[in-house]
């Protein structure tokens, strides 16, 4: 069988090595072009598919967006049986779905048809889900709606960050993707109808939505700062300066909503009836530290507020 493979983060780095363990020829593997870093964003770094991917010695194409009649002209030269795509980061066209003679699946971090859409991990967590998990689905037209081959659940931990919660279901999408390989070659390619009624969405974060508000009461502002651990980061406002927070429990404690209530080893902010601990900061223009560090630094004290 003759497999594009279309990735661009380190999430679906475990995928792609799970089509190498297999021996599963991948023609090419596709993902985003190299993007400039650091403060002065003059040096290019490669996505960490691009680097798995040649490691391995395979061909790698790296359109700016996949249309066009060179790219749909690429593809097709492959003669492709199969595409696996896992967080390339865009969304394909019906003509490229269509290439690959058994079309297209997708590895998607949720259980399907819940939190469609760019960011299922930060939206579990977000929401209190007490389990998530990995869906294998055939990919068509409509955003993730499409007959879901297999899924495999997880429960997430009480205290998970976003980017623990990823790690393991990077690990999870590349056994699920060697389960739903399995299925197909002995059974087709025949997946569940998804429940449309059911879906839920999770759109792409934005600054807005990674603001910590203690008015929602301690226990969501602990969601949100865990939903977005360690990137973008959840925040707030405090001596008239935007402070990242990180490592965040509830605990024992209350007063007026993002009063600083304790201020030593961890940081201790009222979230009503209860509190929230922080561990580490990442204040602007500094690097992520802990509390304590920021303590010392005299760069908070009890009785500042978080707004």
């Amino acid at each position: 069988m003759r497999v594009a493979f279309l990735g661009t983060p380190e999430f679906a780095v475990p995928a792609l090595r799970e089509l190498l363990r297999r021996r599963v020829d991948v023609a090419a593997v596709v993902t985003q072009p190299d993007r400039p870093q650091g403060r002065s964003r003059s040096t290019l770094v490669a996505p960490p598919v691009k680097v798995a991917a040649l490691d391995a010695g395979l061909s790698v194409l790296q359109p700016e967006r996949p249309v066009g009649d060179l790219f749909t002209a690429a593809l097709r030269h492959l003669h492709l049986d199969l595409a696996v795509v896992v967080a390339y980061g865009h969304i394909l066209r019906p003509d490229v779905l269509a290439i690959p003679r058994l079309g297209m699946i997708n590895v998607h971090a949720s259980l399907l048809p819940r939190w469609r859409g760019a960011a299922p991990i930060a939206w579990s967590i977000l929401q209190g889900d007490s389990e998530t998990g990995v869906s294998v689905m055939q990919m068509e037209a409509g955003l993730d709606s499409g007959p879901v081959l297999l899924r495999l659940r997880t429960a997430i931990g009480e205290a998970e960050t976003a980017g623990h919660l990823s790690e393991r279901l990077s690990e999870l999408g590349a056994v699920a993707l060697g389960q739903a390989l399995d299925r197909m070659a002995h059974a087709g390619a025949i997946g569940e109808t998804q429940d449309h009624a059911a879906a839920t969405y999770a759109p792409k974060i934005d600054r807005a939505l990674t603001h910590v508000d203690f008015g929602d009461g301690a226990r969501a502002a602990v969601r949100r700062i865990r939903a977005f651990d360690p990137t973008p980061g959840a925040w707030a406002t405090v001596r008239s300066s935007a402070v990242k927070l990180f490592g965040a429990r509830v605990v024992d404690g209350g007063g007026e909503p993002g009063t600083v209530i304790g201020a030593g080893q961890v940081l201790v902010i009222a979230g009503g009836a209860e509190a929230v601990e922080v561990s580490e900061v990442l204040p602007a223009g500094k690097l992520r530290m802990a509390a304590a560090e920021w303590v010392r630094g005299r760069g908070i004290a009890t009785g500042d507020r978080f707004t």
